[in-house]
């Protein structure tokens, strides 16, 4: 399997407008802090591409990948973040006359046509509340605790065979529970969402990890690898933070595989 960052940004994205902090007037000069919202595309022998989340930089994203056809989606959750983009793709699929896929748990399907109810017409939606498969991965979904957000969900693909590693999505999570962490062990690689390096505001207010929450989950669930996504405009990746050789950060267009 191909994975492929989209996007690695928060619900804001980088730079954000009204900000002229030092991050963002980077990001306005040389780019290389700009980030879209966290989006990644999965490929794997024999399968159509999988697109999983589809924020409101759908369009740039596409355009940047090349593709003109998204038949499928799996999104994590219905932030606007991640499914912006919906509207822009179900009017695609119209204009070509097709229908294409779109899976999610049955609870964020429900909220997402109680948002926009004719998407139905060109997008098929496919719970997948007992996981799926793609690629020959066995997928599965669990609910996380997206803090003061409320829930998001997360996926752990499995491989076909012992020559690949588990690995798994996790964008929007916070303080998870045992439980909740425990489909994230035995991983070869932990995508996780981590805003800020060390964020500064009350608990009661966060919805994400930061980096040092994330490097500690990572080894408390024995992570042989992770990638940090859904950056905030508090991460310049101009700057070395240190990271043990195992973690990195996400970055537009980076493609690993599991």
């Amino acid at each position: 399997m191909k994975i492929t960052f989209l996007g690695n940004g928060d619900s804001l994205g980088t730079p954000r407008v009204y900000c002229d902090c030092e991050v963002c007037a980077e990001a306005r000069k040389t780019g290389e802090n700009v980030r879209l919202r966290p989006s990644v595309w999965l490929e794997a022998e024999g399968e159509e591409p999988l697109l999983v989340d589809c924020g409101p930089d759908w369009r740039t994203q596409m355009e940047r990948l090349g593709v003109r056809k998204v038949g499928r989606c799996l999104l994590t959750h219905a932030h606007f973040d991640h499914i912006g983009g919906l509207v822009e793709w179900a009017d695609a699929c119209r204009w070509r006359e097709e229908t294409a896929d779109l899976y999610a748990p049955g609870e964020v399907l429900e909220e997402v046509m109680g948002r926009f109810p004719w998407l139905g017409g060109r997008l098929t939606m496919k719970a997948v509340d007992g996981g799926l498969s793609y690629g020959g991965w066995t997928v599965r979904t669990w609910k996380v605790n997206h803090g003061k957000n409320g829930f998001a969900y997360a996926y752990r693909f499995d491989p076909p065979d012992g020559r690949s590693k588990p690995w798994a999505y996790c964008p929007d999570s916070f303080d998870l529970s045992d439980e909740e962490k425990r489909p994230l062990r035995g991983l070869g690689l932990l995508v996780l969402g981590t805003s800020f390096y060390e964020e500064p505001y009350p608990r009661e207010t966060r919805s994400l990890y930061d980096v040092r929450e994330g490097l500690r989950l990572a080894a408390e669930v024995g992570a042989e690898r992770a990638i940090f996504t859904h950056q905030s405009h508090d991460i310049d990746l101009r700057r070395d933070y240190g990271l043990p050789p195992s973690v990195r950060f996400a970055r537009e267009g980076m493609t690993v595989r599991p």
